[in-house]
């Protein structure tokens, strides 16, 4: 079934942040740092005051708000102040707020603003972050460390190995780049106060919003309109949006403030990872133990994303994989750079890439064919349910059946003659094969609100807690009540996002929505067509337990012949009778599930330029019980395209002084439709016992899988020319050096010794030493 969707967005009737235009509107611009570190010796705003149309210039002295944790704190200790007080720590940072009658007005009067900052010592880079003697965010502080933790180290993890195989591996920042940026409008009333905001999570927003404000929660309504998409960058209320609230409080007037594109593409960043492998295997290939030490970037005021190595990246860093023993540290390290939050996947994507890279190195050093190592160690299918060395349970899962069906579709004998053909005729462009295994955890934490009302007329009123960005939910959830009630899917109205109407929800993230929204409004839905089935045996003078709903949406009784009731006419009787026909749910999950798959990437490698050219992608995904194949479909070639674009081209990079070098479309490599390749995208389909439908999550599995497939396609392209890894974004110069270094002969650097901040840390599962919780994203 086709979206409904999406009519209202290709013909223009669809209504974002920035359509909203009340009357008296005022327009809202920030004066941001252009230093990454910096104290703040004074701000003069007289000039820009008095520009016409300016109401009102706002510093951190003039609002006086308390610091902002922001969504997800990794140390409240490393709060940001919504405007920055005596430094500012990234470009970007915000100094002063301007309210202006018009956008115009606005821009003016930000050339106005006089900010005297005294340049600081900068550090952008993770590892150098957490070494001795590194410039601080946070002097009182002592480190740059926001969040840590280890495995006892005591613990030898690869002392039963034969074979150990290491590797440093970058996982680079990236910039989430939706097309609409961050947005906000804000209506102060005397009884409610109303933020329109372009956010994944409402509910949680107004909770963020009534606590920093000190108000009742009632009295707050959020409202998140059409949202231009969000990837993990939009989870719920950043301190630009507490600046702009307490602007439109202060003036009771509404304000709006819109991210231009250079803003966003320093306000949403995601992944940025060091991370350090060691496998251990034996001489047939079996894994025996594996330790991993992640730094994971948290960029300026300990951005939540770099936590996301403590918590999800450390989650599934088993992978598919039987290893028998695991250990893992983690650390959060604070930087003069953007915050660094969620991308699609949220710590997930990184943790695979890091796990298949290394069995890819461990193949080439044992000289076993990558897919024959992976199947000598993957989890068998009657192992379920399984509990992995980090704490996980596997709901179920057989992991080498998309694998047989990602090969099948691929060619992969063929593909491996014709690349041998090509290495004995000396070609210039080499073919390269990547494999890559995954499991990802998706739907855990909290649960989920639905509610049905079947009308008078026949027509249904859907809601769901969970919050849409494109993903289809209005046609997924619409098509399950339709289903259940035998009504129409036309006749179905499905309302979300807005804190007025749908009175509680978690909102969107963790691949959750169809396995945790989804049964909510499906229990909804069943108890609805309960409450009818019982008044249409009143209205018919029979047994409930004799009344069922036919194919053709009519309620008869079992064994009459020509006796039925329509839904219009049970609903009229409920409400005349003042027992409407609706309901609530909440639906509570037994647990987290995990989706898994197999891609097959196939690339070619000009070897005298270092150009990489995606040839085919084959995505074999299992997200449980497919609903709708074109929604499913839709969530692959997304995450696909995404998982694509960072092994090959996406890379965030900034200078030794903290200044963005990649902050444009001009600069930053966002590919384009002509540059992802063909997608073959299909499905293996294990229903998983967690929950009524057997969903699993499909938003983020293909930009898991995704990855590290191309990423050893590129290695396996040259690894015949003794080319062992190249780092992502695997770009032509990148392509081009390991290619020439490999041909003079120099052994590649797989390995350097991990930060010694690693000593330090405290060991996991003594008092007081837990990582903390990361939610989902």
């Amino acid at each position: 079934m086709r979206r409904v969707e999406d009519p209202d967005l290709v013909r223009g009737r669809a209504t974002f942040v920035d359509n909203g235009q009340p009357a008296g509107v005022l327009h809202a611009a920030f004066v941001r740092s252009t230093y990454a570190h910096a104290r703040i010796a004074s701000i003069d705003t007289a000039e820009a005051r008095e520009l016409p149309g300016v109401v009102a210039v706002y510093t951190a002295a003039d609002l006086d708000l308390a610091p902002f944790a922001g969504f997800s704190p990794v140390n409240e200790a490393c709060s940001r102040a919504p405007l920055a007080t005596d430094r500012v720590r990234f470009v970007g940072d915000t100094i002063a707020l301007v309210v202006a009658e018009s956008v115009a007005a606005a821009a003016d009067a930000l050339e106005l603003v006089d900010a005297d900052l005294e340049p600081l010592p900068v550090v952008t880079d993770p590892e150098s972050a957490v070494a001795d003697g590194s410039p601080l965010q946070f002097e009182e502080l002592g480190s740059n460390i926001a969040a840590g933790v280890q495995d006892d180290p005591a613990v030898d993890v690869l002392a039963d190995a034969d074979h150990v195989v290491r590797a440093r591996v970058e996982n680079q920042r990236v910039a989430v780049a939706p097309i609409e940026g961050n947005a906000v409008l804000v209506e102060p009333g005397d009884e409610r106060l109303t933020v329109h905001v372009s956010t994944q999570m409402p509910h949680l927003s107004r909770s963020m919003i009534a606590k920093t404000f000190g108000l009742d929660p009632d009295a707050v309504r959020v409202v998140a309109p059409h949202v231009g998409g969000a990837f993990g960058g939009k989870p719920a209320v950043i301190a630009e949006h507490v600046t702009v609230i307490a602007a439109a409080r202060r003036l009771g007037r509404p304000v709006k403030w819109t991210e231009t594109r250079s803003e966003a593409m320093l306000s949403m960043h995601g992944r940025d990872q060091v991370q350090y492998a060691e496998l251990g295997l034996r001489r047939d290939g079996t894994f025996t133990g594996m330790r991993w030490r992640v730094v994971g970037d948290c960029g300026a005021y300990a951005g939540f994303g770099g936590a996301l190595a403590l918590g999800p990246t450390r989650t599934m860093a088993q992978g598919v994989y039987e290893i028998p023993a695991i250990s893992y540290s983690a650390i959060a390290a604070m930087t003069n750079t953007t915050p660094v939050g969620a991308f699609r996947g949220a710590g997930r994507p990184e943790s695979a890439a890091l796990l298949e890279r290394i069995i890819d190195i461990a193949a080439d050093e044992l000289g076993i064919d990558p897919v024959e190592l992976r199947r000598r160690n993957v989890i068998p299918p009657d192992a379920f349910p399984y509990t992995t060395r980090t704490g996980a349970t596997y709901d179920n899962g057989d992991y080498d059946l998309p694998l047989r069906e990602a090969l099948r579709i691929a060619g992969y004998d063929e593909l491996l003659t014709e690349q041998q053909r090509r290495r004995t005729d000396g070609d210039v462009r080499q073919l390269g094969v990547g494999i890559a295994l995954y499991a990802e955890v998706t739907g855990g934490g909290s649960g989920e609100y639905g509610f049905v009302e079947v009308h008078p007329d026949a027509t249904v009123t859907a809601m769901a807690g969970t919050s849409a960005h494109g993903q289809g939910h209005a046609t997924a959830f619409s098509m399950l009540v339709a289903e259940r009630l035998g009504i129409p899917i036309e006749s179905v109205a499905y309302v979300q996002s807005d804190t007025a109407r749908v009175p509680r929800g978690s909102g969107t993230g963790g691949s959750r929505s169809l396995q945790l929204g989804g049964n909510a409004v499906l229990g909804a839905a069943d108890a609805v067509l309960e409450q009818a089935r019982g008044i249409a045996a009143s209205m018919l003078e029979a047994s409930s337990a004799d009344v069922q709903l036919d194919d053709d949406g009519a309620f008869t009784i079992a064994g009459v012949p020509n006796v039925s009731l329509r839904w219009a006419e049970v609903a009229t009787y409920a409400a005349e009778h003042q027992t409407p026909l609706r309901s609530g749910y909440d639906f509570a999950p037994d647990g987290a599930t995990f989706p898994f798959g197999a891609h097959v990437s196939v690339v070619e490698v000009d070897t005298e330029t270092g150009q990489v050219t995606p040839v085919r992608h084959i995505a074999v995904d299992d997200c449980g019980r497919v609903l709708n194949p074109l929604l499913v479909q839709g969530q692959q070639h997304g995450g696909a395209a995404q998982g694509v674009a960072q092994a090959l081209w996406e890379e965030f990079v900034y200078d030794e002084d903290g200044t963005p070098l990649t902050s444009t479309f001009a600069d930053y490599a966002l590919p384009t439709a002509a540059d992802v390749p063909p997608l073959e995208v299909s499905n293996t389909e294990t229903p998983t016992p967690m929950n009524p439908l057997g969903a699993k999550g499909i938003g983020e599995s293909a930009s898991v899988g995704s990855t590290p497939a191309v990423q050893n396609a590129v290695v396996d392209a040259v690894s015949h020319l003794g080319v062992r890894h190249i780092d992502m974004p695997c770009s032509p110069d990148r392509v081009w050096r390991a290619i020439e270094s490999a041909r003079r002969g120099e052994a590649p650097e797989l390995w350097r010794d991990p930060p010694k901040a690693f000593d330090t840390l405290p060991i996991r599962g003594r008092a007081g030493t837990d990582e903390p919780e990361t939610a989902d994203i």
